[in-house]
């Protein structure tokens, strides 16, 4: 898979701000920097505490390889948003997704998805020439 044609690096980095701003943001909360808890692992609980921690870390590592332009980036990407999602949608609390966070993670998903799915495509292309 190529990520460093033309159309596909671009998504590539658009992605890579976009998991920075994630990874940042859940960093935050880890931190205590939003919620009016004394302490995020009282507010978290330890396994939503430490799921986000993994979550995060794997946002961050996304971003570097999608600002780098290698597919481990978006493999990366893809699996913390699924997990995220698929955590939420089973109904544990320890992911409480609002509803635009709900929605702006299943967008940046699919975007992936397409971004692996194109880099795959042109890369194949590619080869056939």
């Amino acid at each position: 898979m190529d990520l460093t044609t033309e159309p596909v690096g671009i998504a590539a980095r658009v992605l890579a701000i976009a998991s920075l701003v994630m990874g940042l943001s859940d960093a935050a909360r880890l931190l205590g920097v939003w919620g009016g808890a004394p302490s995020p692992i009282a507010a978290l609980g330890g396994t939503g505490f430490a799921l986000l921690a993994t979550l995060a870390a794997a946002r961050l590592f996304a971003a570097l390889g999608l600002w780098l332009q290698v597919q481990w980036g978006a493999v990366l990407l893809a699996a913390a948003l699924f997990i995220e999602l698929a955590v939420h949608l089973s109904g544990n609390l320890t992911v409480a997704l609002t509803l635009f966070d709900f929605i702006f993670k299943l967008g940046a998903l699919l975007a992936t998805i397409a971004l692996i799915a194109m880099g795959w495509f042109l890369a194949r292309r590619h080869a056939a020439e």
